[in-house]
């Protein structure tokens, strides 16, 4: 007998077979067991969710011949004809290959005959959205009140695209994306039943692959299969897919988390021989920043089947999460912007160098953000001087670098220190909306308002107290004291 690809011969024939839908499965089975029966449904979803599976089981319910019942039997003729596709009432057609008006009106002609053999004849047309607005007319009054040994089973991809005098004629059930998880078990399942030897690891990476869809996850295990001669290991499809080693991945987030510009573009540089797809690259290092930021606020919540788990774990303890944020936004701002960069790698290089430009940074970290740059600071020379210096000049003079000392100090009001400081982030929120209160040699109060006071935390004071010390040249001690609750005003 010929080879069947696991998508057909794992193929549920029953609804306790199928993995995941519960919500869909809940209705039919009480429907089926209480015998109130619709007669037109419509199941909507993306590829390989089950739309065309639930509604061949439909039907197989419909007409078994054990009677009407949630629990097909499986072994009369009927119950067999339909698993094999041969069952002569259930009539299977494809809209996309049938749009015009006179194939709806041919398949309509039929309609007012008795089943042949079955207790119902079943209509079951798949991506019904392809049919044109004249054959969808044709269809409207035969699907609003069909002859009662009729069901009609609508099965679409694109549900926005069917009329509204469709969809209010039909009962509507949306089958979700499936969740990796439920997707790697349903796979390791299967591979023990085919006695077929697979690394866990090798399975999350097709699970993530197949994107809520099971069909595509079982289409790439056979390729998998295939590709490993008999058995699934991680490398074997980590080549296959074309994904990024997660060594690399990890080696990008500890650079981040030590602010190193240098790691980073050895990274990148190490990646280019490579020549990998950035995108995806940049797809994996936003997830991981996601459960990152999930350890940052419950260890207990991040996924138990990601790789590298304890790696994330230690990442969000060295992490601030402010930053996580922050990588996370330009991240996904560049994931959009990647395919307009002239070079792919440059695009990745500067989403990553655009990171840590942007990272808010304490006094004692700029120097170290600002090395691997190696940019020349720019000339403090005042505009008349620049509008008088000799056009043939190549190289003017560097001015002495202005420090924001010179500008504020100690007498100076709380705005001007503010602007002084020449804050970033967050830590700009915190002190714009505090109140100088008080200054006494080293030691200086604040009040921060009630209202705001999510904005204070002991990392930000400290960032505010270092730049503080720097403007003024001097060591102080800062005390912020929240003024008044949120809920009295």
């Amino acid at each position: 007998m010929s080879y069947q690809v696991l998508a057909r011969k794992w193929r549920p024939r029953k609804f306790a077979e199928m993995v995941g839908q519960e919500h869909v499965l809940r209705a039919l089975i009480n429907a089926l067991d209480n015998d109130r029966l619709h007669h037109a449904y419509l199941f909507t979803g993306t590829r390989g969710v089950g739309k065309t599976t639930v509604a061949r089981i439909f039907a197989k319910s419909l007409n078994c011949e054990s009677g009407v019942s949630a629990e097909p039997c499986g072994v009369c003729s009927a119950c067999v004809e339909i698993d094999e596709g041969r069952f002569v009432d259930l009539i299977e057609v494809d809209a996309a290959s049938r749009t015009k008006v006179e194939d709806t009106r041919e398949l309509l002609d039929n309609v007012q005959y008795a089943p042949s053999r079955g207790r119902y004849k079943v209509y079951l047309i798949d991506e019904v959205h392809m049919l044109s607005a004249h054959s969808f007319n044709a269809l409207l009054k035969t699907l609003e009140e069909p002859p009662p040994h009729v069901k009609f089973l609508l099965a679409t991809t694109d549900p926005q695209k069917l009329p509204a005098t469709v969809l209010s004629r039909c009962l509507q059930f949306n089958l979700k994306r499936l969740q990796i998880p439920l997707i790697n078990d349903h796979l390791e399942t299967l591979l023990k039943a085919e006695s077929v030897s697979a690394e866990a690891s090798a399975l999350g990476l097709l699970a993530r692959a197949a994107d809520g869809s099971m069909r595509d996850a079982l289409s790439l295990l056979d390729q998998a299969i295939a590709f490993g001669n008999g058995s699934v290991s991680e490398a074997d499809v980590r080549t296959m897919l074309g994904t990024i080693e997660r060594s690399h991945v990890i080696e990008i987030l500890r650079a981040l988390a030590d602010a190193d510009a240098v790691a980073l573009l050895a990274v990148v540089e190490q990646l280019s021989q490579q020549a990998p797809d950035y995108e995806g690259l940049l797809a994996e290092l936003l997830t991981d920043l996601q459960q990152i930021a999930i350890a940052q606020v419950s260890a207990d919540a991040v996924d138990a089947h990601i790789e590298a788990r304890d790696t994330l774990l230690e990442l969000a303890q060295r992490m601030d999460p402010e930053d996580v944020q922050l990588y996370y936004q330009i991240g996904l701002i560049g994931r959009r912007d990647l395919p307009l960069s002239p070079d792919p790698r440059g695009g990745m290089e500067m989403i990553l160098l655009r990171m840590l430009a942007f990272r808010p940074t304490t006094a004692d970290q700029t120097e170290t953000v600002a090395r691997p740059v190696k940019l020349r600071p720019a000339a403090t020379t005042p505009a008349t001087n620049r509008a008088s210096a000799p056009s043939t000049s190549t190289t003017p003079a560097k001015a002495p670098a202005t420090s924001p000392a010179a500008s504020v100090s100690e007498d100076s009001d709380w705005s001007s220190l503010v602007e002084g400081m020449r804050l970033k982030g967050m830590v700009r929120e915190l002190a714009m909306n505090c109140t100088l209160e008080q200054q006494a040699g080293e030691q200086w109060q604040l009040t921060l308002d009630g209202e705001h006071q999510q904005l204070l935390n002991k990392t930000r004071q400290q960032q505010l107290e270092d730049k503080l010390a720097e403007c003024l040249g001097k060591n102080l001690k800062l005390k912020i004291e929240i003024r008044g609750a949120a809920s009295d005003t």
